[in-house]
């Protein structure tokens, strides 16, 4: 078996990403540390100003919220009634509009302008885009059934699987992704046709697509975020590089499942961000 593995650098933050993790909020307040700060009023223009904050939020409580930076730092900032939350909207984001704290999605990316008490940071304003909060909110109802689902949707995948024994592997090329995003770097593209070019030159061959994330986020959103890089890697494939969708196999996304490498640095989460295409040939007809 061949194997191509290419890293491709921790790029910048994923502003686009909108993925809203399902499950209760109940679940969810065990990721995020218990805030006890409360400011207010008069009591938050007497603190230092803080650092200001770009990531997506990867957990939340009813009084602070986890936001994941690009590179892996994660912060975790109380949230109070004196806390402005926000989106931008209209023509250059000039037009706000006020939002309540359950608009703090797990997924959403946010710029979170903070000020250090005793405590922590507390948020004094939350900045995201209507565009983003409309696509996690759209995804937050959505995929409520697809949690339930899953643990009986990666059983099936990995019967599936288990079936490999059935083909040889030719090749194995790995594409890998920033934090929370799915978008192809020029890089990956070029191996992704690179990799179609060379699996047709080889007789009946077909290719089998994996995406898969690292541990940041919750399942369901890793479970959405690994469907959309696979997704995206078989459009190219197909669209870019020609590769005939009679020759792709049900491509899937495994989450968190099988990684290559470690989920406790950012190298080995860096590792396991990624879309893996296999080059297989049914053993029936491998060299015929």
């Amino acid at each position: 078996m061949g194997l191509v593995s290419h890293r491709v650098g921790l790029g910048a933050m994923a502003l686009g990403l909108a993925l809203a993790a399902s499950g209760g909020a109940a679940a969810q307040d065990q990721d995020v540390p218990p805030a006890s700060v409360t400011v207010t009023g008069a009591q938050a223009d007497a603190l230092v100003a803080g650092p200001e904050l770009r990531g997506i939020i990867t957990a939340r409580s009813e009084t602070a919220i986890r936001v994941t930076a690009d590179d892996g730092t994660q912060s975790v900032v109380a949230v109070d009634d004196a806390t402005q939350i926000r989106t931008r909207k209209g023509f250059l984001g000039v037009n706000r509009a006020d939002h309540g704290r359950s608009a703090l999605l797990p997924g959403l990316p946010v710029t979170v302008k903070t000020v250090q008490s005793a405590d922590g940071l507390v948020a004094s304003r939350i900045d995201f885009r209507n565009t983003d909060f409309k696509t996690a909110t759209m995804i937050h109802q959505g995929t409520a059934q697809r949690f339930d689902d899953q643990a009986a949707a990666t059983e099936a995948l990995r019967g599936r699987l288990g079936d490999i024994d059935k083909y040889n592997i030719k090749s194995t090329t790995n594409v890998y992704f920033d934090v929370g995003k799915w978008q192809l770097s020029p890089q990956s593209k070029a191996e992704l046709c690179a990799a179609a070019q060379g699996a047709d030159q080889i007789d009946n061959a077909l290719m089998l697509v994996v995406g898969y994330a690292d541990s940041t986020g919750s399942d369901d959103f890793n479970q959405v975020l690994s469907e959309r890089r696979a997704g995206r890697v078989i459009n190219h494939l197909q669209q870019a590089c020609g590769w005939k969708p009679y020759r792709m196999l049900t491509p899937t996304g495994m989450a968190e499942a099988d990684p290559l490498a470690s989920n406790d640095t950012p190298e080995g989460r860096a590792q396991n961000r990624r879309v893996s295409v296999n080059v297989l040939v049914s053993k029936g007809l491998d060299g015929m």
